[in-house]
This record gives C-alpha cells, sequence and structure tokens, in this order.
C-alpha cells in the first residue's frame, strides 16, 4: 500500500516522535537560548513557532522514506571571519533557530552576517546501526562548509537547492557535532540572489542568509536511491522514469504505479535507463482535477529489495498550439487563458522560510480560492512541500530562475549561473505543476539569451521556456528563442503579438496599490504602480484590468498573465494580500467571477479551430533556410517572396489575406487580398492564383481550404484543398502549388504554413500625404477635435471662429508611420518634424528625436472605427491600446469596459472621423 505524502511525517507513533525527540536534544552548554525576536509584521502563524515544532514534516514528498530524523530547532550560532579555524568543541555566543535564514525575526538574530557559523549536536538511533547515514540540507544561502566530529565532510555553492553528504564514516557512535561555516555575499558576490539585498529599498528586499530550508538524517543502504526523474507520456499511456542511484552492483529497478491501492501498472528496468509505467487510460491532472497518483519505486539485487522509496505523479501534456489563430500554450491539448499573479514567496517573521507548512500552503490556497489557475514564482526556488502543495491543490506554475543582480555578470558568475539554474531543473523537473522555466527576467545580469533558451529546452523538452520575462522592459533584447513572447507593462494590460513560434504572454502587470494601516511593513510608505483610495475601488479597478486582458486574448491573442502580486511585500502595497495574509483587500467573490469568466471565454476558443476568421493575416513559409518568405499574389499568381519591414507598401500588402470563413464549407477558410477586396487565392490546375470570385460553386471550391495539423510534425499548419483531398498548398520553386501529399521532409515542411501577424497592419485604408483634422465622434462631443498644446495632446473645440493657432493646432498630416510603413504617424502642421506619441500612455507632441522606441511611440495602426464609425488608431508598440480622449485629455487606452469606463463608451471615445483640415 503507497501512503500519500500527508502521512509522510511518518504514521507510526514512535517514528512520528522521533523528529521532535530529537529536535529537543539539548544543545551543549549554549550561553543563551533561542527568543524570537519582534518582526516588523507578525503573521498567523508566528507565535506557532518555537525549537520544538520548526517545520517537523517529512521535507521530501517525491521521494520519501520512513526513518529520517529533523534536525530543525535550536542551534548555535556566532558570526564569523575569513580563514577562520571552525569552532570545534566550543559553545557559540548566540541561539538561532533553524531553518529561518539569519535576517529573519523568527531566527532570533534578526541581523546580517557576510560569515557564520552554526553548531549542534545529535545521535544517531540504535535502530540505524548498519546502514549509512546522510546528512541532508534543503537549502543554505550561499556557500556552506560542512563539519562533523571535526572532519571537513563537504561544501556547496548555491542558495536555492539542496545538498546532501554521506556522513557515516565521520560518526562517532555517541554524541556527534556539527559545524557548518557559511559565507553569503548577497549582491556583492556575483551570485544568484534573487531581489536579496543587504540594503533593502523600493522592489528588493531583505537577505536571506544561512541556512533557510530543513536540515535532516536518513539511513540508506550502500546501494541507494538518490534521485526520480519523472515525465508523463499522456499520447503512451505511460510514466517515463529514470531512477538515479549510487553505491550500485548491479541492482536493478522495479516501478509500480497505484491510483489509490489499485495497482494501474508496473516495470522493470536499470538504474541511469529509462523505464516506461503504463499508466492505462490515464486521468488527467488539471487545476480543475489535479489527480496523482502513487509510485512505488524498489532497488532490488534479484529478488530482494535492498532500497525503497515512495512517490507521486501526474498525468499532463504541455505544449503549444494554433488557436483561434494565435499560438497559445495547451495543458492536456487544450487552451485555457492562465491568470495567475507574482508570488515572491517572502514573510515578514522568516523572510524566505514560511513559518510553518500551513503558511507555506495558504498562498497557494488563496490563489484557487481567488480562482487563479496560474502562479510565477518569482526568483526565488521555494522547498519541495511548496511544489507538493502546488501539484496537489492544482495550480499551474512558471518557475523563475533566482537572478544575480542587475551587471553585467563576469565569466566565473555566468558558470555559477549556469550551474544553479541545472540544479533547479533537475530538483523540480518531476513536479506535475511547473509548466514553464522562466530563465531570465527584465535583463538583470542579462547575457546569451538565445543560448540559455535552447539549453534548458535541452535539459528539459517536455516543458514551455520563457528565456526573457520583459523583453519590452528596460533595454533588454530579445534573444529570439524560446516558447513565450513576454511583455511587462505596468499598469496595463497589453500584449506582444504572438509569432510562428511563440505565444504571447504578459509576465508582469497590474500593481495596483492599496494601504491597509496596522498591516504595513513601513507605515505610510508601501507603493503600488496606481494607488487606490479604499478596496470597493481597487476591486472594480482589478475588475476593468480583467476585461482587458479578455479583449486582449481575441487581438492580439494573449494566452497569459501574471498580475503584480499576491501579496504586498515590504515596501510594495501592491498585493492582494496584506504581507502578514491578515487582510483581502479585494471582493473574493467578485474578483473570482472575473477570472471565471476570462477562462470560460477563453476555453470557447478551443471550438473556432485554428486560423482567426474576420481577420488579417500572413502566412509565412517554415521551410528551414526560407522562413522569411510569405506567399504573396504577383501579377495575380501565387508565389511566395522576402518581406521585411523595409519592403514596400505593396509587396506588404499582397503578402496579407483576410481570413474568411471557407466560402465552400464554414469549417474550412478562405483567404481574401487586402489590396483586392473580392479576390481570394484560388487552385486552377493546380496552380495558385488570385482571382475575383465569380459566383460560381466551383470557384468557392478552388478556394477552400481546411486546416490541418502541420505536415511537420510542429505546431503550425497545412492547408489542405477542399476539393482535391490529400492535396495540399505547398510552395516550389517560388510559387505555390496545390499537389497530393508526397510523404517526404522536404514536402511536409513545403506545405507546412506559420500564420504570422499581418505585413500590412492597418485594416482600415485612410488619406495619408495630406493634411487633416480627427474630429471627436462621442455623442454630445462632435464640436471638439485633436489639437497639441503645451506639447501635449488634448480635444478643444473648433469652428470657423477660432484663432489660427488653434486652427493650426488641429491639423496634422498623416504620413506612413515611422516605425511601420503600414501604419501611421501624426505629423504636426505648425511644426514640422514634431510627431504625436505616447510616453507613459499620455499622448505628446514632440520632437522626433532619432530613436526606434520615439518612432514606435509615434506609430499608430488604422482600423474601422471601434464604435462602428470612423476610425481607430491602435498604438503600433502596445497591440490592444487605442488613441483615445477622455475628460479634454488624450491617452493610449485598452478597451477596459469595467464599471468605470463602458464598453460603448471607451469605443465611440477610440474613434474618430478624419475631415478637411482646419489650417490647409
Amino acid at each position: 500500500m503507497i501512503r500519500s505524502p500527508e502521512l509522510t511525517r511518518v504514521s507510526r507513533t514512535a517514528l512520528r516522535l522521533l523528529p521532535l525527540l530529537c529536535s529537543l536534544l539539548p544543545l551543549q552548554g549554549a550561553l543563551a537560548a533561542w527568543a524570537p525576536k519582534t518582526p516588523p509584521l507578525a503573521t498567523p502563524w508566528t507565535s506557532q513557532v518555537s525549537p520544538a515544532n520548526a517545520l517537523p514534516e517529512y521535507p521530501r514528498p517525491q521521494m520519501v522514506r520512513s526513518d529520517w530524523q529533523n534536525l530543525n530547532g535550536e542551534w548555535q550560532f556566532a558570526s564569523a571571519t575569513a580563514g577562520q579555524t571552525p569552532p570545534f568543541g566550543q559553545n557559540l555566543a548566540e541561539s538561532v533557530l533553524v531553518p529561518f535564514p539569519i535576517e529573519s525575526a523568527l531566527s532570533g538574530i534578526k541581523r546580517y552576517h557576510e560569515r557564520m557559523w552554526y553548531r549542534r549536536t545529535f545521535t544517531v538511533p540504535a535502530a540505524w546501526n548498519g546502514r549509512r547515514i546522510n546528512l541532508h540540507f534543503g537549502a543554505v544561502d550561499w556557500q556552506a562548509t560542512v563539519y562533523v566530529n571535526r572532519q571537513l565532510v563537504g561544501t556547496h555553492q548555491g542558495g536555492f537547492d539542496g545538498f546532501s553528504f554521506d556522513i557515516t564514516g565521520n560518526l562517532n557512535g555517541g554524541t556527534n557535532e556539527i559545524i557548518v561555516g557559511v559565507y553569503d555575499p548577497t549582491e556583492a558576490g556575483g551570485q544568484p540572489v534573487g531581489k536579496q539585498r543587504n540594503n533593502p529599498s523600493g522592489i528588493f528586499y531583505t537577505a536571506a542568509s544561512g541556512i533557510w530550508q530543513t536540515v535532516w538524517l536518513e539511513p540508506t543502504p550502500s546501494a541507494r536511491i538518490t534521485r526520480l526523474d519523472m515525465t508523463p507520456d499522456v499520447a503512451g499511456s505511460a510514466l517515463r522514469l529514470t531512477v538515479r542511484g549510487t553505491g550500485l552492483s548491479g541492482q536493478t529497478v522495479e516501478a509500480i504505479a497505484f491510483n489509490g491501492t489499485t495497482q494501474v501498472g508496473s516495470a522493470t528496468g536499470s538504474v541511469d535507463g529509462e523505464i516506461r509505467i503504463p499508466v492505462p487510460t490515464p486521468k488527467l491532472w488539471s487545476p480543475e482535477s489535479p489527480f496523482l497518483y502513487d509510485l512505488r519505486v524498489s532497488l532490488k539485487s534479484g529478488a530482494t529489495t535492498v532500497d525503497q522509496v515512495t512517490s507521486y505523479f501526474g498525468m499532463r501534456t504541455v505544449g503549444l498550439k494554433l488557436v483561434a489563430g494565435a499560438l497559445r500554450p495547451v495543458l492536456n491539448g487544450q487552451f485555457v487563458f492562465q491568470i495567475g499573479t507574482l508570488d515572491q514567496g517572502y514573510w515578514p517573521d522568516g523572510i524566505f522560510t514560511a513559518p510553518t507548512d500551513e503558511a507555506l500552503k495558504f498562498d497557494i490556497q488563496k490563489h484557487k480560492d481567488l480562482g487563479y489557475n496560474l502562479l510565477r514564482k518569482h526568483i526565488k526556488v521555494e522547498p519541495q512541500r511548496w511544489f507538493y502543495w502546488a501539484d496537489k491543490l492544482g495550480i499551474l506554475v512558471w518557475q523563475d530562475m533566482p537572478l544575480m543582480d542587475l551587471r553585467t555578470p563576469s565569466t566565473a558568475a555566468r558558470a555559477q549561473f549556469e550551474l544553479e539554474l541545472k540544479e533547479m531543473i533537475d530538483e523540480h523537473r518531476s513536479s506535475t505543476s511547473v509548466i514553464a522555466w522562466v530563465v531570465q527576467n527584465e535583463g538583470w545580469g542579462q547575457y546569451d539569451q538565445a543560448r540559455l533558451a535552447s539549453l534548458v529546452k535541452g535539459w528539459d523538452p517536455s516543458r514551455l521556456v520563457d528565456n526573457m520575462s520583459g523583453i519590452n522592459c528596460c533595454g533588454a533584447v530579445d534573444g529570439g528563442n524560446g516558447d513565450l513572447a513576454d511583455w511587462h507593462v505596468y499598469v496595463g494590460p497589453a500584449s506582444p503579438v504572438p509569432s510562428a513560434t511563440r505565444a504571447a504572454v504578459l509576465g508582469e502587470f497590474g500593481g495596483l496599490g492599496l494601504r491597509v494601516a496596522g498591516h504595513e511593513w513601513s507605515p505610510g510608505n508601501g507603493f503600488g504602480y496606481e494607488m487606490v483610495a479604499n478596496g470597493a475601488e481597487l476591486t472594480s479597478r482589478y475588475v476593468s484590468l480583467m476585461t482587458g486582458l479578455r479583449n486582449l486574448m481575441t487581438k492580439p491573442g494573449l494566452s497569459a498573465a501574471v498580475y503584480t502580486e499576491i501579496t504586498d511585500v515590504e515596501n510594495e502595497a501592491n498585493g492582494m494580500f496584506t504581507y502578514d495574509r491578515a487582510i483581502l483587500k479585494v471582493d473574493l467573490n467578485t474578483v473570482r467571477a472575473a477570472h471565471n469568466d476570462l477562462i470560460a471565454a477563453s476555453r470557447q476558443l478551443n471550438s473556432m479551430g485554428p486560423l482567426p476568421a474576420g481577420q488579417y493575416r500572413s502566412l509565412q513559409v517554415t521551410t528551414p533556410g526560407f522562413t522569411h518568405r510569405y506567399a504573396r499574389h504577383f501579377e495575380s499568381l501565387g508565389t511566395t517572396e522576402a518581406v521585411t519591414s523595409a519592403s514596400n507598401g505593396t509587396l506588404k500588402q499582397d503578402a496579407t489575406f483576410k481570413i474568411t470563413v471557407g466560402l465552400a464549407d464554414a469549417a474550412c477558410y478562405s483567404f481574401e487580398s487586402r489590396n483586392f477586396p473580392g479576390s481570394y487565392l484560388r487552385h486552377s490546375g493546380s496552380r495558385i492564383r488570385r482571382d475575383a470570385r465569380d459566383g460560381t460553386a466551383l470557384f468557392d471550391q478552388d478556394a477552400t481550404f481546411c486546416a490541418r495539423a502541420g505536415l511537420d510534425g510542429s505546431a503550425n499548419i497545412s492547408l489542405e484543398s477542399k476539393n482535391k483531398p490529400g492535396a495540399y498548398l505547398r510552395h516550389r520553386n517560388s510559387e505555390l502549388w496545390v499537389d497530393a501529399l508526397e510523404n517526404t521532409t522536404s514536402f511536409r515542411q513545403d506545405a507546412t504554413w506559420a500564420i504570422a501577424a499581418p505585413w500590412w497592419q492597418s485594416t482600415a485604408n485612410v488619406p495619408s500625404g495630406n493634411y487633416q483634422s480627427f474630429q471627436v465622434t462621442s455623442a454630445g462631443y462632435t464640436n471638439r477635435y485633436l489639437r497639441h498644446i503645451d506639447s501635449v495632446a488634448n480635444t478643444e473645440v473648433v469652428d470657423g471662429a477660432s484663432s489660427a493657432t488653434l486652427k493650426q493646432d488641429a491639423t496634422f498630416q498623416l504620413v506612413p508611420g515611422l516605425a511601420e510603413s503600414s501604419c501611421y504617424s501624426f505629423e504636426s502642421r505648425n511644426f514640422p518634424g514634431h510627431y504625436l506619441r505616447h510616453n507613459s500612455n499620455r499622448v505628446r507632441k514632440d520632437a522626433r528625436d532619432g530613436s526606434a522606441l520615439f518612432d514606435q511611440d509615434a506609430t499608430f495602426c488604422a482600423h474601422p472605427g471601434l464604435s462602428g464609425t470612423g476610425v481607430s488608431f491602435e498604438s503600433f508598440n502596445f497591440p490592444g491600446r487605442y488613441l483615445r480622449h477622455f475628460g479634454g485629455e488624450v491617452w493610449t487606452a485598452a478597451g477596459y469596459g469595467g464599471t468605470w469606463d463602458s464598453a460603448a463608451g471607451f469605443n465611440a471615445d477610440a474613434s474618430w472621423n478624419i475631415v478637411g483640415p482646419w489650417a490647409p
């Protein structure tokens, strides 16, 4: 029978009491007993912490053995100096509560030391005689040097991963002494630190030095299991298992999977070789149904079991798929919008270490209660019990790699970063909830983005890779690899455009701030990216952001969003909860309903098919070496040609098509020319042409193509002819044909297409090159026009009696977009070389400064008016945000449709009539 991980605290009475008894062993003459310091804020669990119950739970739920001894509790402590001889046999001056970092109040120290000593004694139970004794550390920040009975047993560098030493040969049979020397320079050392700082402020927080995860002893045989690597194979109805071990001499592995007490599959194999355990008709894990199987793994010498561990696993798939015209992440083959928060894992009493296991569970459970299905564990790695709760409660996890500080890293720092990156992935690769690895963030210590993305994908191809969260932020450069295009926008929301290889996600947004008196780290000083007055306003404003996400999900194709954040953290007051977890600032039911509505709307996209009927797109060649080419029409014939941002307008329009419901079959698609409305791609004698629809059934059949899974096995599509089944749209020799399928790699590549953003990005034609004025269309305000005054954009009443200056201020020349010629820029009539541009969402009139950012900020793509009249202008570099007037001012904003701003009102405010110029 397999025990569930909750029972792995050890069910037998004696073994349950053993860790507690050992933690109470007296220190040998400690000079000062442990006493907690007063934290700036206490949590509901602060008072529950004592030396008798310092995180007593079994620390490794995915590889459980029944015998263990918890070494958490009261240790001796002293500061240290470089090169100092370890204090063997000496009483240290202070007591520290392990495993709380020394900067925390719960540690009893509450101050930083760059170097420090820990000391305690222990005895090994007599029942363990004859077995190897292993000393485990969950995590020590940053460099640990470990001695047992005056002998060096090993060192370790890395603040976020576990390590172990076999100390059997160092034991004396009676009372044993452990001394741990720790060196932690925090950000001064160049190693991965996350948000720790010795002088915290703003978005950087108190450091967490020393031992901060459970320390424990475990007896094992000489030949033993050291790690389980588990990957679900849903399509193959199996679990892929690789067992790692040491001390081996020809042992074999037996693995048995259980659903409760019912055996579902078993397999045998060798250590380090992949074993496939059958899981017939697997029950799939998801946030809605987080079903977990139990697993028993035995190491055998012949028929004799030498070592045995129990574990668990979930069956689920993670990937990318074309859904409703955008490449999107899918779980178990279905798209569901991933909505979650930034979860930084900080505690006012324990800093990095949650005060209790219930506290550790709390944040995950509250995500679930609020209707979230995702959390992004932000540049911190939690203990393994946190991953167990994420797996069991059912939450999708993006796991960040803790970053170095903001400097350009040295060669040594890069090597250490990659070492710790690999350790993080190896330690948590079997966690069902983890669906994405986030490698770097906002350019902090940024280097080799593309190479690192490929490295991580090679280590773990079963998950998504986000090589740079915040590629639009802080000067970071998109490295071109990875599965996600990830923006950060405060307050937002906004979205990148999904590409042929990357889904669009919003890795950070929001940050709505609300201070709650009596629950602040620094009273009166907490900040957010936008402050609100009370919980009702916060709830309303938050719900409006959810409506914005829903709009962006449709266009340009946003698939996930991470709100900042689940709790306040030190000086940040932008949490859904206060830092002490005592106060939920929003109305739970209202927020949960908004999340449910967003998720329900996303599920409906799965039934719409892969392509976005009614929208403009371009068809990109996917054949290696030819991905710069796109389908186009030229003199009525279908061809492929290289298209770039510098291409002329005719070519861009020729390579842009409106995807429509299939002329001959509503379940399929037709492709209407952007610059020849009413003309479609069709095959004639197998050659693809662009011809005007002639009203015949044959034409409609020839112009209808059904979307199929990419013949090359990718997440892209192939287009099968409606009236020539088995024949596909393909390119050969730069020409477009419909050819019968050939079972060759080259044909499959040539007949696979990526649905890319349209090369001609404006969907409305507007007059350019001449001076125009832009009239407000909102009812009751149609006498107002767009103008600039004192370098900012406003609307103002303009009529024949207005001054010449006002008339000139209200006149602009629409010119090809400075950043994209298929869009437009607004050049001032009376300040040539000055353009309307957005800056922190406010629209200004500024002189062109030659920067790429200015040109992007000053470029707007034209679309039919959102209100059904006039024209709407969408920001080129912030899709989903439109030029709109509000209270006489002009901004770029997303169409929230929230309680404070109706959808109809927004749409009218973001629609403009183009009229003759006030100043010719």
